[in-house]
């Protein structure tokens, strides 16, 4: 089975490669390799496994290299609201434009899993768990261009899943340090303190490992989840800022935590998440928070200097 995945340098998308190499699929990655290198390097070593320096904003690349895949995974972004706010007009290329030249040259016959941010929900009501059938309201341009991504998917074919992911946490080849979970830790390790705003905000966490293995499921059961949109997290890390900071007080018991009150946090986001709906399906993902806030404590102590998008 042929997968092509753009943007297959990435957090997730380098993760993703590596699992499908090593699971026998003929992966074709195209990535520019803007923030790494070298989080591909382990892969050349496999005849399944095939990388193209292209940018997916490009016609021409694109429907080239999409007419022979099975599945086509669309991972290339510019992900988050900081990067997406100081270049709108490239996150608005490579997020949505992007799809648009995917569903212009694909075929009935080949398959889409596409990964949205829950960041759509925007804000939650307080005693209501946002499920797929919640209103979508993006409060970035990020969310915004995500969002658009999903609709004209969803508006314009039908072999498609489309997973709102909750926000991703974990090691991976190409690290990030800009996520709240593995920001957390990088600042406990380096300030031996947080500060912490609008700590009562709520968020939905789930393990890059568990991204990679709801996509493999996914691919592996597509006529069981086609056409549906998921919301995708780990259902037991459903909690407040402050309560993830005390969960790496635990790992870093030195830890200082320090409200800051009268200070809005950049990223209003605020709300819980239900998974049901894909646990229903025959997928739960199982990578604990705590496992997570260990695995990134050690490698950051190791080596903490890792790009970010921005």
């Amino acid at each position: 089975m042929k997968i092509l995945i753009t943007g297959a340098g990435g957090y997730i998308g380098s993760m993703l490669s590596d699992q499908l190499v090593r699971q026998g699929y003929d992966v074709l990655a195209i990535d520019t390799m803007k923030y790494s290198k070298s989080s591909l390097n382990h892969l050349f070593f496999y005849d399944n496994f095939k990388y193209i320096n292209a940018d997916v904003t490009s016609v021409l690349v694109l429907k080239k290299y999409i007419k022979n895949a099975d599945f086509i995974i669309p991972l290339a972004a510019l992900v988050g609201a900081p990067i997406c706010d100081k270049n709108k007009r490239e996150a608005t290329a490579v997020n949505f434009t992007q799809i648009k030249i995917i569903l212009k040259f694909i075929k009935k016959n080949q398959k889409i899993i596409y990964l949205n941010s829950n960041s759509g929900y925007g804000v939650g009501e307080k005693n209501k768990y946002c499920t797929e059938d919640s209103p979508l309201n993006p409060i970035s341009h990020y969310g915004a261009t995500k969002v658009q991504s999903e609709q004209h998917i969803i508006n314009n074919f039908k072999n498609f899943v489309c997973f709102r992911l909750a926000t991703v946490f974990g090691y991976s080849y190409r690290m990030r340090t800009d996520l709240i979970v593995n920001y957390y830790i990088k600042e406990a390790i380096i300030k031996k303190k947080l500060e912490i705003f609008e700590p009562h905000f709520r968020r939905n966490f789930i393990h890059v490992k568990d991204v990679v293995r709801a996509i493999q499921f996914a691919i592996e059961n597509f006529n069981k989840v086609k056409g549906q949109i998921y919301n995708l997290g780990l259902s037991n890390a459903n909690i407040t800022k402050l309560e993830l900071a005390k969960k790496i007080k635990k790992v870093i018991p030195k830890l200082k935590i320090k409200i800051i009150s009268g200070k809005k946090d950049p990223d209003q986001r605020d709300y819980f998440v239900s998974n049901k709906k894909i646990e229903k399906k025959g997928f739960k993902a199982r990578f604990s928070l705590e496992r997570g806030i260990n695995e990134v404590h050690q490698s950051l102590k190791l080596h903490n200097e890792y790009k970010n998008n921005y």
